[in-house]
C-alpha cells in the first residue's frame, strides 16, 4: 500500500534534459556489519552514479562514513560520543573512505576530488562564492565532487550536525535539480517498520507540515548521526531551495538512477516551493539554532509578513531566553505560533528593556532595529 501527503497520484517525471544531482549516502548505507567501509555498497554506487553521469547529468556526492572508517581503523568496539575524539577519529578515517571512492569510481573512468565544508562556507558571501566556484570547477573539468562535513576543525557549537543537513545546502550551493537522499529504507514511511507490519510507503509529498515531522521520529541507528527526522529537515531546506527531493533505498540497485528517471515509487518525492530563498536566509532559516524567542503584537506581524519590514522594539511584547546580538531567535504572534526567524541586532537584556518603546524613545548612536529584515526570514 502507497499513501499520497497533500497530493494526488501524478505520472512520473521523464529523465528530460541534462540536471544537476546531489546523492547523499549516509554513514550506515556505507558501514559494513563489522565495522569499517564496506566497499561493495561504495561499488554499487559507483555504478549507479558512474551510469547517471554517462546519461549526461552532474552529480555531486555527499558521503557519511569518516568517523566510522576511522573508528573501525583505530580499535573498533562502541562508538565514541566526545566531540574531541569524534574529530580526531574523522581525520584517520576521512582519507581511507576517500581510498575507496577512488578506486570505484576509477573503474568507470570517473576521477574524484574530496571537498571539505564547513557552516561558515554558507555564512559568509566570500567563502559562500569560493566553495561554489570550487565545486562548479570540478564539475566543468569532469571530476565527481565528493563531499563532507569538515569534522576533524568543525567548531561543536557552529556545524551541520548530519550530512543531510549539509546535502541540502549543497544543492541549494550547486543550484541543484534534485536531491536524492540514499537510507537504509524504502523512503518516508506511515509508521516505523522495526515496530509494526502496517508501515507503508508515503511516495510524494507536497509540503512538510508538523504531521509529517512528528512521523519521522528521531535518529535511525547508533552508527549514523541522522534518522528520518534528518532527512525530512533536508527535505524542507531543499524544498525552500527550490529543489526536489528524493528519499530511497541506499541498497536498491540503480536507485540514483531510477530518481533522476522519476520512476514511481521509487521512494519518497517532496516537490519543490515555487520560491527560492538566498542562501544566506536558508542559513538562517533552517541551519542556525534558535537562542530564544520574541513574541511580538499582531501589528508587527503585519509588517514583517506583509510588509517586508524589521522588527522594531515597539512591536516587542516579551523575551525568552539568553542571548547576545547575532543569535538567532524564533519570532512567534501573539497566538505563540513561530512565523519568522531572524538574528537579532541587541542582547537579549536589551530588547528586554526596549520592548513595547517607540524608536523616538531610544538612545541615539545604536542600530534601532531588533531584527532588521536583511537578517529575517518570514516561515509562514
Amino acid at each position: 500500500m502507497t499513501e499520497r501527503a497533500g497530493a494526488q497520484t501524478s505520472d512520473a517525471t521523464p529523465a528530460g534534459p541534462a540536471r544537476t544531482v546531489v546523492a547523499k549516502i549516509g554513514s550506515s548505507s556505507v558501514t559494513a556489519a563489522g565495522g569499517g567501509v564496506d566497499g561493495a555498497a561504495i561499488e554499487r554506487l559507483s555504478a549507479d552514479i558512474a551510469q547517471v553521469r554517462a546519461a549526461g547529468h552532474s552529480v555531486v556526492l555527499v558521503s557519511s562514513g569518516a568517523i566510522a572508517a576511522g573508528w573501525a581503523a583505530l580499535s573498533g568496539g562502541p562508538r565514541p560520543t566526545d566531540p574531541a575524539t569524534l574529530q580526531a577519529v574523522s581525520a584517520v578515517g576521512q582519507h581511507r573512505l576517500m581510498r575507496v571512492y577512488d578506486d570505484a569510481f576509477a573503474t568507470h573512468g570517473v576521477s574524484v576530488g574530496q571537498v571539505l565544508l564547513a557552516p561558515l562556507d554558507f555564512v559568509h558571501r566570500q567563502q559562500y562564492l569560493h566553495a561554489r566556484q570550487t565545486l562548479s570547477r570540478l564539475i566543468e573539468l569532469g571530476v565527481l565532487p565528493v563531499v563532507n562535513e569538515n569534522d576533524a576543525t568543525s567548531d561543536d557549537e557552529i556545524r551541520f550536525g548530519d550530512n543531510d543537513r549539509l546535502a541540502a545546502l549543497v544543492a541549494h550551493l550547486v543550484a541543484a535539480d534534485l536531491l536524492v537522499l540514499l537510507t537504509d529504507t524504502a523512503g518516508l514511511l506511515t509508521a516505523d517498520p522495526r515496530t509494526t507490519d502496517e508501515a507503508s510507503l508515503i511516495e510524494e509529498v507536497v509540503e512538510v507540515d508538523h504531521r509529517l515531522e512528528m512521523m519521522a521520529g528521531g535518529a535511525g541507528s547508533e552508527i549514523g548521526s541522522g534518522g528520518m527526522a534528518s532527512k525530512l529537515a533536508a527535505a524542507k531546506i531543499a524544498a525552500w531551495s527550490g529543489v526536489e527531493t528524493v528519499i530511497a533505498d541506499a541498497a536498491r540497485p540503480g536507485v540514483v538512477q531510477a530518481a533522476v528517471a522519476g520512476e514511481p515509487g521509487i521512494g519518497t518525492v517532496f516537490r519543490p516551493r515555487p520560491r527560492r530563498l538566498p542562501a544566506r536566509k536558508l542559513w538562517i532559516a533552517f541551519a542556525v539554532a534558535s537562542a530564544g524567542t520574541l513574541m511580538v503584537d499582531e501589528g508587527a506581524r503585519r509588517a514583517v509578513v506583509e510588509g517586508d519590514a524589521s522588527l522594531l522594539p515597539a512591536g516587542v511584547i516579551s523575551v525568552t531566553g539568553r542571548f547576545d546580538s547575532e543569535a538567532a531567535v524564533e519570532i512567534v504572534g501573539p497566538d505563540g505560533i513561530v512565523f519568522a526567524k531572524g538574528l537579532v541586532r541587541h542582547p537579549a537584556e536589551r530588547i528586554g528593556s526596549w520592548a513595547g518603546r517607540r524608536t523616538s524613545d531610544l538612545p541615539e548612536g545604536v542600530a534601532h532595529e531588533i531584527v532588521h529584515r536583511d537578517d529575517l526570514v518570514v516561515l509562514a
